[in-house]
């Protein structure tokens, strides 16, 4: 059996002794217990923030232990946001978190499915790569995640690798990935492994009391598997972790006391890192990885930010019209570029989430009464003809009442179908995708994606050129003429009619020249109206607030100001 998995190993292997010769790559593995959702991101995010500032690179990964080979085709309800990456990977939500906080970009290696697990190794031993042997999750299954662990090194050096692990301990589609990190711990260097396990300590308000018997069985169940924690970092509500606590945990954990951390519920993520480094954090992981010629780690910029977030000079409310509105982290970029955009205006933006459907057959004063209250309008990605007239008849109430209005890839589409239709006389103008049969297709499918049948991974995805219009809305934030911009989408603009557009006083702003396709769409006769068929919700970052949320923002807070108390019909 050894010799079947030896080319595995050894590639395994030539990993370590690769990263060995670059002054020791240090593993940092992030697991989760008790319940999920509890954090473990941005505790991932946020260590490495830390670490980023202490002069170390860093990069962030995430294990998924789902079945699918990537989140692409998953509904939102079931796991949130889909973020692309540069080079056209769907991914989870987690490395917007990641790249928002490191201030890097992620690539495909950064996101590991059990679904790509599975077909990496079906594929090997479809070929005859395993020489006859019996395919098993232990050593083949473990043996590619491990490859994995350390393959985001292909491309570059890096002295911190921090991976989270989705799921809880204890779940049956995680124990291939604890598994493999438990061989890994045996063949690196005792100071290059750290094992972070993030847990639950629930507050019981009938007896006020906090309870620490969840966390001790989620590391029990940790150890049953082979593994060991470094440090528990505790989800709490509110601050509430004594020395008393402390003790306990430590005694029945088996971690010292202090490797043991609280994470309460903060107003804002980005004051996570905060919290954590007023414990030492840093400190202790330095020890328990001998680490060298620590810099000395300044918080200040991230504290004015978040105190930027928290203590706002000004305030807005912007209507986000979309068809997964009660689940917001489907639209989580979006919410974060907000924040980092509303810091940068030194202004507290409110999300009021509105459902498209419910404008659909909602009455003229209705609608009115709806939006009556906002200061700008956003429409988001997204597929399918629900909620697609709704959201026509949003797009027409921001027009004609000249409020700021910014529209995401479908949003686009939408911006388009209603100003071809109530402007350009292109009456009944619809989008191929909604009705196949529209007299006036200003909305088409892709020419290269007409023969795909396959839905995942078949998109136009990743980073693409575009060209910006000098005097231009979108110039006037960008303050420059080539941009490079993510995408996720199947249809474009027809340009068979931008000419009857541009003549009704439509604005193509933006071009991606190499495919002779729209980018960036404005109006001419309204103060702040813009349109992208890409994601720029996936490029803001802290204290670096994308140009488009920055100026959308700006254009929504002067609105409210100069505006605001006209009549909106």
């Amino acid at each position: 059996m050894k010799n079947d998995n030896l080319a595995g190993f050894k590639k395994y292997f030539h990993h370590l002794k690769m990263s060995k010769k670059k002054n020791n790559t240090k593993f940092i593995f992030i697991t989760g217990g008790v319940i999920s959702g509890l954090g473990k991101g941005i505790t991932a995010a946020s260590i490495g923030y830390l670490l980023k500032q202490a002069g170390y690179k860093v990069t962030i990964q995430k294990f998924d232990p789902y079945l699918n080979v990537d989140p692409g085709t998953l509904s939102p309800y079931q796991h949130g946001e889909v973020f692309v990456t540069d080079d056209g990977a769907e991914t989870d939500l987690d490395l917007g978190h990641y790249e928002r906080f490191l201030d890097e970009t992620m690539s495909q290696k950064n996101n590991t499915t059990a679904g790509k697990i599975y077909e990496t190794v079906i594929k090997k031993e479809r070929r005859g790569d395993f020489l006859g042997a019996t395919v098993q999750i232990i050593p083949h299954i473990t043996d590619e995640i491990k490859n994995r662990f350390v393959g985001i090194l292909d491309e570059k050096y890096y002295d911190f690798i921090i991976t989270e692990v989705g799921g809880t301990v204890g779940d049956i589609e995680s124990l291939p990935f604890l598994e493999a990190i438990r061989q890994f711990e045996q063949n690196i260097d005792y100071n290059n492994f750290l094992n972070i396990h993030v847990t639950l300590l629930p507050y019981i308000y009938s007896s006020e009391e906090i309870k620490t018997k969840p966390t001790q069985h989620s590391v029990m169940k940790l150890r049953e598997i082979g593994l060991r924690p470094s440090i528990i970092v505790c989800r709490t509500e509110k601050e509430m972790l004594n020395n008393e606590l402390r003790e306990k945990i430590s005694l029945f954990c088996d971690v010292k006391k202090d490797s043991i951390f609280e994470a309460y519920d903060a107003s804002t993520i980005y004051e996570v890192p905060l919290i954590l480094f007023r414990q030492n954090i840093i400190n202790v992981i330095k020890n328990k990885l001998k680490l060298d010629n620590i810099n000395r780690i300044n918080t200040e910029e991230l504290k004015q930010f978040v105190s930027r977030i928290k203590n706002p000079s000004n305030s807005i409310k912007i209507a986000i019209i979309g068809k997964y509105t009660s689940l917001p982290d489907a639209y989580k970029s979006i919410m974060e570029s907000f924040i980092h955009a509303g810091a940068k205006n030194d202004t507290k933006v409110e999300l009021k989430w509105i459902n498209a459907e419910n404008l659909e057959s909602s009455s003229k004063d209705h609608i009115t009464e709806l939006l009556c209250d906002i200061d700008g309008l956003l429409i988001p990605g997204g597929f399918g003809e629900r909620g697609i007239e709704g959201k026509i008849t949003a797009a027409k109430f921001a027009r004609t009442n000249k409020i700021p209005f910014l529209g995401i890839c479908l949003g686009l589409h939408i911006a388009l179908i209603e100003y071809a239709r109530n402007v350009a006389n292109l009456n009944n103008a619809n989008s191929v995708e909604f009705n196949e049969n529209t007299e006036y297709p200003v909305i088409d499918l892709m020419l290269k994606q007409k023969d795909i049948v396959q839905k995942g991974g078949t998109m136009r995805l990743g980073a693409y050129d575009c060209r910006i219009k000098h005097d231009s809305l979108a110039y006037m934030a960008y303050q420059k003429k080539n941009i490079s911009e993510r995408h996720r989408h199947r249809y474009e603009v027809n340009n068979n009619y931008k000419d009857q557009l541009e003549k009704a006083g439509m604005v193509f702003s933006g071009i991606n020249q190499k495919l002779n396709l729209v980018e960036i769409i404005e109006l001419e006769n309204h103060p702040w109206y813009l349109a992208v068929q890409f994601h720029p919700e996936f490029k803001s970052r802290v204290n670096k607030a994308h140009p488009l949320f920055r100026e959308f923002v700006k254009a929504s807070l002067k609105y409210k100001k100069e505006l605001g108390s006209n009549k909106k019909e």
